[in-house]
């Protein structure tokens, strides 16, 4: 599953010479978290976000004595003033699963998605949360769906667990059935809202084995 099957498009975003108050309105009224922030061409500059924001804008209780690192600096007018440059963007053609990797790992809540430089989308963690709600029979029937064009409609048996998906190969005596589970794996893997897929073999009831030129794969020479 890629950026570019979950993202958000189009998106909002914000130019470098807007004011600071516009953004802020702009976040909360649509509940974001973070802008992208482009010039005229949609090229992607930087991002704005709500800690950009909130950093030294509020002063401290005037009861108490403030130091002057306390008081807040002359407040930013412009976008310019408090965007985060450059900003961090990932692939259109980026893996899910490293997407997640980069928002847990940063503590990031959005990634712009780009094609070269030019913003196409945004991937936020609520989406990356709506693919976990997906119900078990929707997923299973868009594996089925993908299936139906590599093997026929006769060939896979589709079964989802809580994303976990099992297929079962009907056919998996034919010729070539190591390579053809190996891409319905992939296939099903692509689908939003799958954890996890794992193909067996019907007459085996076993694992169809390992992936063909996976690392890892035992070579035995006869002779």
């Amino acid at each position: 599953m890629r950026a570019d099957q979950i993202m958000s498009a189009p998106v909002v975003t914000a130019r470098a010479g807007d004011p600071v108050g516009r953004v802020a309105a702009l976040l909360a009224d649509h509940g974001f978290t973070a802008l992208p922030v482009v010039e005229e061409d949609d090229r992607l500059i930087g991002l704005v976000t709500e800690a950009d924001l909130l950093a030294g804008r509020f002063p401290a209780d005037a009861r108490r004595p403030a130091t002057d690192e306390e008081r807040p600096a002359r407040p930013p007018r412009t976008v310019e003033d408090v965007m985060t440059t450059p900003a961090v963007a990932v692939g259109a053609g980026t893996d899910v699963a490293v997407l997640a990797r980069l928002m847990l790992a940063d503590r990031r809540r959005c990634l712009p998605v780009v094609s070269g430089s030019r913003l196409v989308g945004v991937v936020t963690r609520r989406d990356l949360v709506r693919l976990l709600t997906r119900p078990d029979p929707e997923v299973a029937a868009d594996v089925r769906r993908r299936l139906r064009g590599y093997g026929g409609p006769h060939r896979w048996r589709v079964a989802v667990d809580a994303g976990s998906v099992t297929i079962t190969d009907q056919f998996a005596a034919c010729q070539g059935a190591a390579v053809d589970r190996h891409v319905a794996r992939v296939l099903a893997e692509s689908v939003p809202g799958v954890v996890r897929a794992d193909v067996m073999a019907a007459d085996a009831g076993s694992s169809a084995g390992p992936e063909v030129g996976a690392p890892g794969d035992a070579v035995r020479t006869l002779g």
